[in-house]
């Protein structure tokens, strides 16, 4: 019998201790080495759809300043 967490997905234990949560229509979305970061991860992600990702993109400048 399935658990499914939040009523949205369902988190598996897989070949060499790794973690997958699957959506209801049997997709997986998150692969993880712990059980906890699935959950978490996989929630986080499923926000993220439901709401909409930032899409603010962050950029950084490599220049050091200054006199060598």
């Amino acid at each position: 019998m399935d658990e499914w967490i939040d009523d949205a997905f369902r988190v598996e234990k897989k070949k060499y201790g790794l973690w997958d949560s699957y959506d209801k229509n049997g997709k997986c979305i998150i692969t993880a080495l712990h059980e906890d970061e699935c959950v978490r991860a996989t929630r986080f992600y499923l926000k993220g759809l439901q709401e909409g990702f930032n899409d603010a993109t962050i950029t950084y400048d490599g220049t050091v300043g200054g006199k060598l």
